[in-house]
């Protein structure tokens, strides 16, 4: 938000503070005969100076430096925060494994990505501090360090000493931050519409009044001042804001060109209201405002409806659960208290709110709130439950797998805040043309004025007309919202439909992508291997399997199982061979369940296969088949309508990986592929120019999903997956990654048709302004209409079939 001012020469202190860029009093920022002292006279107060010193003494002036990068600034109300008296942030904060405390604060004055790095630095470098992340979109801080709870206090006052403003952080307050926001827009938006429609009525009646009287038409001016002031001065506080705090920074935005526009047009109907003049233009400038708060509010709208879900599931671990003490006790405590290994039990009807293993036999839950599917799913004992769903059977216990800051949630919440933070080309390009238009607009209304005055020889007065007028229509509101309106109104829609959009410029990439490469396991298949019906194999042979396999936790053994669940416990001297197979020595011989080596015969390996060999008796094979998502095929012939070739890259074997392929309609494939293999793939299809669109799941396949031109990753990926992935396939499966293609396609489509309207908008209207054929209402209506006519087709983003 603000340039960093140079430092002071010998003759004159800097013009602003040097921590958090206030301008500084007149005393201070006047010339002085001699050198200054090392640090008098460079600061506003003494909380900056002492902030300026905390942040030299460690070793992070490169903050100031990166601030100028990145056009922020701290507030000057920032630089003396403190930490609040009656908060205890020992109580809040949470135990971890190993002595390790969390603990999460909402941090009040981050304005830019400098601001986060400085914060994230400055606690890196207590020796204690595990880990420090700072979300600039949430304001959310958490801190991990080695310790007591004690030190929490501490943590927070160095937050406080840097000049921010700590304070406990809760989904509910950044909910009611936006809250506050939106109706301080609401609030003024009904102040400027209320203000337009009266003013009007008076306007009117000078306009249309031809042979009004000079005491009359006076009147009638007095009248529109009277209503006007109050609604221009009031109404006009979020642009006023803004532009101030651009003037400050150095940096003028559009809101300064609109405010200019504004007070204006106020200030000159007020000179020709105090000489009756023949007309005013409150109506102008209150019908700009009344426009201009509509725009921001649709905006905010559509912006609010994108994050409306997250909000949604954040606010699903708000609450508190039932934790299973010793002895079958149960005791109330908060869902933020929970960590991982603790058990939990979830009552009839009652949501999940961590995510958990099932210890029940079976449980009956309804995960639309995670995944989307409208009908309720069956669980078994081991399946992992994710935090959202409801219960809809009887009562069951769990054990916890993830604290709710580490849990499924708040990954998909940090997903999102990684994407919020991004910046695509479209969006860069128009950001740069906004910022660089403005001071061009200021220049076309100030040459427009001295032309009508010097050139033409009109009054000044009559010079600022179309002066007002040109400022005004020249705004670069519609330019500066084109492409954003349009990226929150099609991430939006996704997420509806269960796509996470983790990269802003996942969208641009996606829209051009042609060619798509799948991963097998777990991203074309379910993941889960199923025993397939063999002719002429031995019951007895799979229940004795089956009962060796329960020692196991191997996929393929868990997979035995749940063929033969009648099959009896496993015997007590079972021994397991990792990466090979299971053995258990009995009279008549050695037992073995496992791979073909394993057991002794010289073949190659088939793949998802298990052989089973007792003494005196011929090996038998258990063969599996990890089955086909029901969408993948359908999901691969709707990629081929839009143009994208599909091949098969696995890891698996050969046989495995053709069944695949030839079910799926997939031609190319490739098995036996190594880590390495998979991204040298992309990077060969990267250079031939297919802009190869990578989809898979695993931590294999990271390095092939960064690599990508686009990437994406089904629900249950790893973490490492999800992070290198710019869209999560979080709802419906493969099937929804054609309409994702179709979203990105028109997005790029509407982005480009905002642009160009813009574009033609200011090439026609310009003109008119700086020629006088457009009076300040007039200009207010068109450029006001622009940005609202902008919004509504970015909204179009969304209104794709499916």
């Amino acid at each position: 938000m603000n340039v960093i001012a140079p430092a002071p020469s010998a003759s004159r202190a800097p013009a602003a503070c040097a921590h958090c860029g206030a301008p500084l009093p007149a005393l201070l920022s006047a010339p002085r005969p001699a050198p200054l002292p090392e640090g008098a006279g460079r600061f506003c107060c003494a909380g900056c100076e002492g902030a300026h010193a905390l942040v030299s003494g460690l070793g992070l002036d490169a903050f100031y430096r990166r601030r100028e990068m990145a056009a922020g600034a701290l507030r000057p109300a920032d630089a003396a925060a403190e930490v609040p008296s009656d908060t205890d942030f020992a109580a809040l904060a949470t135990p971890g494994q190993g002595g390790t405390h969390r603990l999460e604060l909402m941090v009040g004055g981050l304005t830019c990505g400098a601001c986060v790095w400085l914060v994230e630095q400055a606690l890196a470098a207590d020796p204690e501090v595990l880990r420090a992340r700072a979300s600039l979109s949430a304001r959310r801080l958490t801190i991990d360090w080695r310790g007591g709870a004690e030190k929490a206090k501490a943590l927070a006052a160095l937050v406080a000493r840097l000049g921010f403003r700590p304070a406990p952080w809760s989904p509910a307050c950044l909910r009611a931050t936006e809250d506050a926001e939106g109706r301080e827009l609401v609030r003024a938006l009904g102040i400027a519409a209320f203000g337009m429609m009266n003013v009007m009525l008076v306007s009117v009646a000078v306009w249309a009044g031809g042979d009004m009287g000079a005491a009359t038409r006076h009147l009638m001016h007095w009248l529109a001042a009277l209503i006007g002031l109050p609604v221009v001065l009031v109404a006009g506080l979020p642009f006023y804001r803004s532009a101030w705090q651009s003037l400050r920074a150095g940096r003028p935005n559009m809101d300064l060109a609109v405010s200019l526009g504004i007070l204006a047009s106020t200030v000159m109907s007020l000179s020709e209201t105090l000489r009756n003049g023949p007309y005013t233009w409150f109506d102008g400038a209150t019908a700009l405002l009344a426009l201009l708060l509509a725009g921001r509010v649709l905006d905010r709208a559509a912006r609010r409806r994108a994050r409306q879900a997250v909000a949604e599931l954040l606010a699903l671990q708000d609450g508190t659960v039932q934790r299973l003490e010793a002895g079958g006790i149960t005791t109330h405590c908060p869902a933020a208290a929970i960590q991982a290994g603790e058990r939990i039990l979830l009552a009839s009807g009652e949501r999940l709110r961590l995510d958990g293993v099932l210890e029940a036999e079976e449980a009956l839950l309804d995960t639309a709130a995670t995944t989307g599917e409208s009908l309720p799913r069956r669980f078994r004992r081991g399946d992992a439950l994710a935090a959202g769903m409801v219960n809809l059977g009887n009562p069951f216990a769990l054990r916890v797998t993830a604290a709710a800051a580490d849990g499924s949630l708040a990954a998909m919440a940090r997903l999102l805040e990684r994407a919020e933070q991004a910046r695509g080309r479209f969006v860069s390009i128009a950001d740069k043309a906004a910022r660089f238009y403005v001071p061009v607009a200021h220049a076309v209304a100030l040459g427009t004025f001295l032309g009508w005055w010097q050139g033409v020889g009109v009054s000044w007065q009559e010079a600022l007309v179309p002066a007002v007028a040109a400022l005004i229509i020249t705004c670069p509101c519609g330019l500066a919202i084109a492409v954003p309106a349009v990226q929150v109104a099609a991430s939006g829609a996704l997420f509806r439909r269960g796509v996470l959009v983790a990269s802003a410029t996942g969208l641009e990439r996606l829209a051009s992508a042609g060619h798509v490469v799948f991963d097998k396991t777990g991203t074309l298949t379910e993941g889960r291997p199923v025993l397939l019906e063999e002719p002429g194999r031995p019951a007895s042979a799979l229940r004795e399997a089956a009962a060796i396999a329960r020692a196991s936790r191997h996929p393929l053994s868990r997979a035995l199982v749940a063929a033969c669940p009648e099959a009896p416990a496993a015997p007590p001297a079972v021994e397991e061979v990792p990466g090979h197979g299971l053995r258990v020595a009995t009279p008549q011989g050695e037992i073995r369940l496992g791979s073909a080596p394993f057991i002794g015969l010289a073949q190659e390996d088939e793949g998802l296969t298990l052989w089973f060999a007792r003494p005196g008796l011929s090996p038998v094979p258990f063969r599996f088949a990890d089955r086909l998502r029901e969408d993948a095929a359908p999901a691969i012939a709707a990629l081929a309508e839009l143009g994208l070739e599909a091949e098969l890259v696995s890891g698996d074997a050969p046989p495995a990986v053709e069944a695949a392929a030839h079910a799926a309609g997939i031609g190319p494939w490739q098995a036996r592929a190594t880590p390495e293999e998979k991204a040298e793939r992309i990077a060969a299809l990267s250079v031939a120019g297919r802009r190869p669109l990578m989809v898979g799941d695993g931590i294999n396949d990271a390095a092939a999903l960064a690599l990508a031109h686009a990437s994406a990753t089904p629900q249950g990926a790893t973490d490492l997956a999800q992070t290198a992935a710019d869209f999560v396939l979080r709802g419906e499966g493969l099937s929804v990654l054609p309409y994702a293609i179709r979203v990105a396609r028109r997005a790029q489509r509407l982005a480009r048709q905002n642009i160009a309207m813009s574009l033609i908008y200011n090439i026609v209207a310009v003109p008119c302004a700086v020629f006088g054929y457009a009076t300040p209402l007039i200009a207010a209506l068109v450029m006001a209409s622009s940005s609202i006519i902008v919004i509504l087709n970015a909204l179009r983003a969304g209104k794709v079939k499916s």
